[in-house]
């Protein structure tokens, strides 16, 4: 009944006939590097359901015509790296309803597809790093009936494009990554539509064939693409002309190209909708001419190798940017961020983590009122103000202020932020390593994730989180807490704790039992007793070893015998000892001797009477 089975790095050498003859219900079978030099006829004949053969890494001296006869719906075939260097090579018999062919990392020197190649349902064919160097009408031809299909080409020296080669062929996607002579390949372009066509190159990649000028990315003018990726390349001379052929664009992809700044006076890039500039070397904001882009929704200026300067109201012309990545590009500002980021209405996403340091001295984001997903990990903030800097954000959703060292600057921090699901204090130090404040978490009802991992903290108040209704997800982690306190949190049922990596020795049972239902705990990397003194959390965590998370890691520390021990293969007697019973036993009889002695003497006294 097997459906699955990965049978790489084995030893076949061969398969013949009906070689899986046992597994009638194959659908998916995996044989990398397997050492495999010949395929006979048949030799998937048994297996009539399977749909994905991995081939990938096998010298493939010989592939009979009836190889893959057998299954009925074959649709994905991987012939990576199997030596192969002719299409013809490959038995076109029963691959009808193939979706996927991957032909990457082999010596095919031509893509000339013959004609009873399949594709009726071609969804994704991949040539990349073979040694193709032309294409011609003729080569491609077929493709014409096909539609949305992902061609990938990257890594050949393609030198020369038929003119029109692909025209009148829809893609989805393009990819010509790393090949060194654009010119040629959107020669051959004219005519042909893709969704997305990627003429980037990768960073392992040197020399002055990475190089790009206007005159190259004129023949995109000829064609039809929504999306255009131009990573680590070299711009010879930026001007407006660059952009001329790019104003039907809707996202533009221009990462690691050496841009200090976008050329003034741009026009046409109504459109573009995503506009990547990553890891390039802005020093101003205002420099990427955001003018020129108003129909943005995204924008990321991540990794910038300059510390980039806000300016004022660079971005004002934006109203409807959603999603404004800037993290890691040694921001540093001394009144962040309302002036800086003006005129973002409908900002939803903002990430200015990894930064240098950002100052609030009043309300942080006065225009981007709806924000969902505010990121500032690693990025020191300082807080200049009594009220929070926040609290216009009535629909944020996720904070992650982790390594933010806000310090106790937290109580502020949290004000106005009353639909926040997520909050991420991570690596914050909480002096003197307490959460004293019963009435912080009060301005976060809605909480449901929260993370105090690495926060110093050495105890938690009774019914700190209290407030926190919705609670389902807690970490509190890699602190210095001597005792695991359950009264901290109001609804322990479907709750998720970590307390891993803390100094917790004991844990008496009434802590525990009021977890239920789904409810998982973690008690890993703590010194835990394995004693009598701590027989209630042995006794509870063998009955509910299905709400324990890490039990491998969740050992005694004490006694010294055991050691290293797995909890759920401890095993005490918490009982009296005999010496205990035989003194209990003798203080019973001389108590009932003593009291009949008693009894005695005050008969007989009643008696002389």
């Amino acid at each position: 009944m097997t459906e699955v089975l990965d049978f790489s790095f084995n030893f076949l050498f061969l398969l013949r006939r009906s070689a899986f003859i046992n597994l009638k219900d194959l659908v998916y079978l995996d044989l990398t590097r397997c050492q495999i030099n010949w395929v006979y006829d048949g030799a998937f004949e048994s297996n009539s359901h399977l749909e994905t053969i991995v081939l990938t890494g096998n010298l493939l001296l010989f592939l009979a015509d009836t190889a893959f006869t057998g299954p009925r719906s074959l649709k994905h075939l991987d012939l990576t790296q199997t030596g192969l260097s002719s299409l013809l090579s490959i038995p076109m018999e029963d691959l009808d309803n193939l979706e996927t062919l991957i032909l990457g990392n082999n010596y095919i020197q031509s893509i000339e597809l013959p004609a009873n190649f399949p594709t009726r349902n071609l969804k994704y064919l991949d040539f990349q790093r073979n040694i193709i160097q032309r294409i011609s009408a003729k080569d491609v031809a077929v493709l014409k009936s096909v539609s949305n299909l992902t061609l990938i080409l990257k890594g050949n020296d393609i030198r020369y494009v038929e003119a029109g080669a692909f025209s009148s062929i829809f893609f989805y996607n393009l990819d010509f990554g790393a090949c060194f002579n654009i010119s040629a390949i959107l020669e051959g372009l004219q005519g042909a539509k893709t969704v997305a066509l990627w003429l980037g190159t990768f960073e392992n990649i040197i020399g002055n064939y990475l190089r790009i000028s206007a005159s190259m990315l004129r023949g995109i003018c000829n064609m039809s693409t929504n999306e255009l990726n131009l990573q680590y390349r070299h711009f010879l001379q930026l001007s407006t002309d660059t952009f001329h052929c790019l104003t039907k664009l809707q996202k533009l992809d221009l990462t690691k190209t050496s841009l200090s700044e976008l050329p003034a006076g741009l026009v046409g890039m109504n459109r573009l909708k995503e506009l990547n500039l990553n890891r390039n070397n802005f020093e101003y904001l205002c420099s990427i001419q955001s003018s020129a882009f108003p129909n943005l929704t995204h924008l990321s200026i991540k990794d910038n190798s300059q510390g980039l300067d806000l300016g004022t109201g660079c971005l004002e012309s934006l109203s409807k940017l959603e999603h404004l990545d800037l993290s890691n590009s040694h921001i540093r500002s001394s009144e962040c961020c309302s002036k800086q980021l003006s005129g973002l209405i409908s900002l939803q996403h903002l990430n200015l983590s990894h930064n240098a340091k950002l100052l609030f001295p009043n309300v942080a984001f006065h225009e981007s009122a709806d924000l969902r997903v505010l990121d500032f990990t690693s990025t020191h903030i300082i807080i200049n103000d009594s009220q929070g800097p926040f609290r216009n954000l009535h629909h944020l959703q996720v904070l992650n202020l982790s390594k933010s060292q806000i310090g106790s600057s937290i109580q502020h921090i949290l004000q106005g932020l009353e639909n926040l699901i997520v909050l991420n204090l991570n690596m914050n130090d909480f002096k003197p390593g307490t959460i004293l404040n019963y009435s912080l978490f009060q301005q976060t009802p809605n909480l449901q994730v929260l993370t105090l991992s690495s926060c110093n903290l050495a105890a938690i108040e009774s019914k700190v989180f209290f407030a926190l209704r919705k609670l389902t997800h807690v970490d509190l982690s890699h602190n210095h807490l001597i005792a695991f306190n359950s009264d901290a949190f109001f609804n322990l049922r479907n709750i998720y704790l970590n307390f891993a990596n803390n100094e917790i020795h004991i844990i008496p049972r009434d802590m525990l039992t009021s977890l239920s239902g789904q409810s998982v705990i973690n008690l890993s990397y703590n010194p835990l007793q394995c004693t009598c003194s701590n027989i209630g959390l042995l006794t509870w965590y063998k009955q509910n070893i299905d709400k324990i998370e890490d039990s491998e890691e969740t050992v005694c520390s004490e006694p010294t015998s055991l050691v290293g021990a797995k909890l759920f293969s401890v095993n005490l007697s918490c009982g009296y000892s005999t010496a205990t019973i035989i003194l209990i036993a003798l203080t019973v009889i001389t108590v009932i001797v003593v009291t009949f002695i008693l009894i005695i003497c005050s008969r007989r006294k009643y008696q002389e009477i």
